[in-house]
């Protein structure tokens, strides 16, 4: 047993003169304790083994994190013939897309007449023409594909009396480039669209052969000459250190929100797979840009949907007044 202790100087002289008068281990036994005070690297007990067992996994791609990023991008690889493991700390169902219970905004103009152009438009207006336009002028414009195949997955969208996607309203969302009035853009499951889409996700994924391991946790990206060649997981079940190895490694790991006090984000978005790819030395685009939600509840992490403005919620200052404006329109 070893261990490391750090403190002050002045406890230090009496820290010692204790332990010379107290042997914490058992006399049965014939190794002592280990203590250092202010060493730098604590001495490794005799009795401790020197060797850690390391469990061995091969594919060709591994995936790490389970949310519905995570999860259509395991099966779409199962599908083109990629022999795929994922990687969760814990079960995908439980991941934090869940708390997107709002909807998805594709122009599919169920409810009017409407373009992904115009989609394209709000979203990099609502970026304060920052966003990286290559790709919202793809997302836009794949969005409508995406919620069709989300539809055909099972995903049980809320429907019009015509039985077409229901639509609603939302903030910053608009007509004609700005022009032509509020736009309906935003595909629904009631108020649980987050859930719907993790569990429609998930079942997709059983149709392929899609190896999971569920609560393991990525602790690090195995580079070698510069390039990833997979992935070190710890078993939360029994501690065991497990090696992917893997030609492809994509990594789905979603935000670092609990960096903050107050925050929306579940306890386990802790920027693992930002804080690897800090590690190993890689590049990091945009870090600046943390998503900001107008409702969210300060201190008690609670987040009222963003639906709530588009059916006619609107925000008030600290003087009970409303906003108005930029700050309203774009957010």
């Amino acid at each position: 047993m070893s261990g490391i202790l750090k403190l002050h100087s002045a406890l230090t002289k009496n820290l010692l003169g204790n332990l010379t008068k107290y042997n914490p281990v058992p006399q049965p036994l014939s190794k002592a304790l280990h203590i250092q005070v202010d060493r730098k690297n604590a001495k490794a007990s005799d009795s401790a083994s020197k060797v850690y067992p390391v469990i061995d996994h091969t594919y060709d791609a591994v995936v790490v994190g389970a949310g519905g990023a995570g999860l259509r991008a395991a099966y779409g690889l199962v599908k083109e013939g990629f022999k795929t493991a994922v990687i969760t700390k814990l079960f995908p169902t439980r991941s934090h897309t869940v708390a997107a219970q709002g909807g998805i905004n594709a122009a599919l103009g169920n409810m009017e007449d409407d373009n992904w152009q115009w989609h394209m438009y709000d979203t990099v207006k609502g970026s304060d023409w920052l966003g990286d336009q290559d790709a919202i002028h793809y997302m836009t414009r794949e969005a409508p594909k995406a919620v069709i195949e989300l539809e055909n997955a099972g995903m049980p969208f809320s429907r019009t009396q015509e039985g077409k996607i229901y639509q609603r309203a939302f903030g910053g969302q608009s007509l004609k480039f700005g022009k032509g009035g509020q736009a309906h853009r935003c595909c629904c499951v009631a108020d649980r669209t987050g859930h719907s889409l993790l569990h429609t996700l998930y079942g997709q994924s059983l149709r392929y052969d899609c190896n999971y391991f569920v609560e393991y946790f990525a602790l690090d990206l195995i580079m070698e000459g510069g390039e990833c060649r997979g992935v070190i997981a710890l078993c939360l079940e029994d501690g065991s250190i497990h090696r992917f190895r893997a030609k492809n490694t994509v990594l789905a790991t979603g935000g670092y929100g609990r960096a903050y006090f107050s925050c929306t984000s579940a306890h386990t978005c802790t920027g693992d797979g930002t804080a690897m790819v800090a590690r190993a030395g890689l590049p990091s685009q945009d870090l600046e840009f943390v998503q900001f939600h107008p409702t969210g509840i300060y201190g008690a992490g609670c987040l009222i949907t963003e639906g709530c403005r588009g059916e006619g919620g609107y925000l008030i200052n600290s003087q009970g007044g409303e906003v108005h404006g930029k700050i309203r329109s774009c957010r």
